[in-house]
């Protein structure tokens, strides 16, 4: 098979299963066919924040299809992905789940071939063995089966021409797992039933399995028709039939994790908005991604450059937040090819995350707040450092920041030059998709991590859900907020991104 990177200049079709939801269960070749596609068609139960690895003008055409409301017809679909990999395109088809177990890769994949396109199928972990284990299920057991069937429940067994064995299913030893049956439960547990099987045998329904949304419905064949109707179940679920099913008593560990059944809102660039999310995600929350602010470069690019060039003549440089270390050595990487050009400059820096940043580019932080990871923490910790008398020191900043160290730093007798390296612009092309979400389905909780998250949050004019609590990262953005008349219920005690994850555990333990 030819590299994703070895197509790009040929038309080719990537039939790419996008696993079952979680992020992580993505496959490290499904994101560079991702990565390198020229047009992403993507399906309804494909997470939409694997959109993200897209390169920047990167097509996207959603052509989902749920029961009953097919944004786009099969047929239509493939003449759709036929037609772009002609035209010469890298086209990345993204399909839930593994694309030829119930998915109809195979289908285009026939259709590519017919019509000599190049094509790739890469497979995908698939709900029907990854829902059930994120449920506490294995599919096989020593002590229960040995044997696995899967089948689609989408099929009517009632029909005439029905294509499912129903006596041969129901003969079949070990587990049995049938996937888009949650419809048709009550003739699908019917025929079971109908052909002997117990109707005390353990069974299961995963809806939304591995993503932080997961509902596990318990019963047995003989009494889930029943529960469906009773609670409401609702598709997409997978369906597990068989002893296995008992052992969810033991091994339920995805739903027991302390953030669990909680949907939170992260609000941060589109580039940093991972970090909180998957280790709000490693705790069991539900997260929507709603990136309220982009990164764009100062208007005075040019200006920036030039201090930047000139950053080895400074005694001090500072930084104040892991943008403005990212924008400083894009440029200074331009001007030089040595990281000894910066010269004998020491760095101040903040707090840990933009540290992290300066540390990773092998460079030393010569002095960061012990506790307070605001402006008025560094000033102070400068003061108890060094007298600042005639001191050169350049600060790196955003366009639109509080001018606390500029003032500060001056009074002490220090020589201050702004660089502004970046500015916070509001994002309203990427966030369709998660304010969707946040309206019809609510939120236990929305996060802040910074005053500008939160002003271009309000100036979406979306409402909070009712009982939605708001988290803080520091006092600068709990000011912001209580600016805009909101409570601010949740404030980090260390003003991290790990501190503010702590804070939000702590409050629901």
């Amino acid at each position: 098979m030819a590299s994703p990177s070895a197509s790009l200049s040929k038309g080719i079709c990537y039939l790419v299963g996008a696993g079952p939801g979680d992020p992580g269960l993505l496959t490290i070749k499904g994101k560079e066919c991702i990565e390198v596609a020229d047009v992403l068609v993507y399906d309804y139960l494909c997470n939409p924040e694997f959109l993200r690895y897209a390169k920047e003008g990167t097509e996207k055409i959603y052509v989902g299809k749920k029961a009953g409301d097919h944004a786009l017809p099969q047929d239509q679909i493939n003449g759709l992905i036929v037609k772009l990999a002609r035209e010469g395109k890298v086209v990345t088809r993204l399909k839930g789940g593994d694309p030829v177990l119930f998915g109809r890769g195979a289908e285009e994949a026939a259709e590519l071939a017919e019509a000599g396109v190049r094509f790739e199928i890469v497979p995908g972990i698939t709900s029907a063995i990854a829902a059930p284990a994120y449920a506490g299920i294995p599919v096989t057991h020593r002590d229960h089966a040995s044997q696995l069937t899967i089948f689609t429940g989408h099929e009517d067994p009632t029909k005439a021409e029905t294509s499912l064995d129903y006596a041969k299913l129901a003969a079949a030893d070990g587990t049995k797992v049938f996937l888009m049956g949650v419809e048709r439960m009550e003739e699908i547990t019917g025929e079971f039933l109908k052909h002997g099987v117990n109707p005390a045998t353990p069974m299961a329904l995963v809806r939304w399995g591995t993503h932080g949304k997961q509902q596990t419905l318990v019963a047995t064949l003989g009494t889930m028709a029943a529960r469906v109707k009773e609670t409401g179940f609702k598709a997409p679920a997978v369906a597990v039939l068989g002893d296995v099913v008992t052992e969810r008593e033991k091994i339920n560990w995805f739903e027991s994790r302390p953030l669990f059944g909680k949907k939170i809102v992260v609000t941060r660039t589109r580039q940093q908005i991972g970090v909180v999310s998957r280790k709000l995600r490693d705790l069991g929350a539900d997260v929507i991604e709603l990136p309220t602010i982009r990164i764009e470069e100062p208007i005075d690019l040019l200006g920036f450059g030039e201090l930047v060039q000139d950053c080895h003549s400074y005694e001090w440089i500072v930084f104040t937040s892991p943008n403005g270390v990212d924008a400083f050595f894009k440029i200074f990487d331009k001007i030089y090819n040595d990281a000894r050009s910066i010269g004998g400059v020491r760095i101040a820096c903040i707090g840990p995350g933009t540290a992290e940043k300066v540390r990773a580019r092998h460079l030393a932080v010569d002095l960061m707040p012990e506790k307070d990871y605001v402006a008025e923490g560094l000033v102070k910790a400068f003061g108890e450092y060094q007298n600042m008398e005639h001191v050169s020191v350049l600060w790196v900043k955003a366009e639109e920041t509080r001018d606390v160290i500029t003032k500060e730093l001056m009074k002490m007798g220090a020589i201050v030059d702004e660089a502004i390296a970046y500015r916070t612009v509001p994002e309203k092309d990427d966030n369709l998709e998660a304010l969707a979400r946040l309206k019809n389905e609510g939120a236990d909780m929305i996060t802040f991590t910074s005053a500008s998250t939160v002003d271009h949050f309000m100036d979406l004019g979306v409402a909070l859900p009712e009982g939605c609590k708001v988290a803080s990262i520091g006092p600068v953005t709990s000011e912001a907020i209580k600016k805009h008349g909101l409570k601010v219920d949740i404030a980090a005690e260390t003003h991290t991104i790990p501190g503010l994850v702590a804070a939000i555990e702590k409050y629901w333990k």
